[in-house]
């Protein structure tokens, strides 16, 4: 899709594409709504590591044109999205569902077409509150964004 406005989304590929995260959808870590219909991947790293010792949730997703700004790029809000749940998941996958108290977010540069990798991580693990990071690259490995984020721990 390009930044002229007198374009639209496929109206049939959206609706499809919402049927779909719909139709999959449980409302639980992985596949809950939101993550079904931003087409999120989840992998845990290291992957043979116990859960209790996972250091990384890494999320993949495809650029689509339902997630694109006016001007033709991953809209901001799909960016923290997913750099909030990155983090998210991996609090619970080491010791059960957290809570963001606050993240801030710097975009480095637009993500216009591709595979959208993100990668969520602890800076400093408590045992209440634990400090966080995430970061987003394109297609070409070339950093997108970064998010610092302090965490309630479960």
């Amino acid at each position: 899709m390009s930044t002229d406005n007198s374009k639209k989304i496929d109206e049939a590929q959206a609706r499809a594409h919402f049927d779909t995260a719909l139709n999959d959808h449980k409302q639980s870590f992985e596949t809950f709504f939101f993550a079904r219909f931003l087409g999120l991947n989840f992998e845990y790293l290291p992957a043979e590591a116990a859960d209790a010792d996972k250091e990384v949730c890494r999320l993949t997703f495809e650029m689509t044109d339902m997630l694109r700004n006016p001007q033709g790029s991953l809209h901001g809000g799909a960016m923290a999205a997913a750099m909030d749940i990155s983090m998210g998941h991996l609090v619970n996958k080491i010791q059960g569902p957290g809570a963001t108290i606050e993240m801030k977010l710097q975009f480095m540069r637009p993500v216009m077409q591709g595979r959208v990798t993100c990668e969520g991580r602890f800076l400093k693990r408590g045992r209440s509150i634990s400090f966080m990071e995430s970061r987003m690259w394109d297609d070409q490995g070339k950093l997108a964004a970064i998010a610092t984020a302090t965490w309630k721990m479960p």
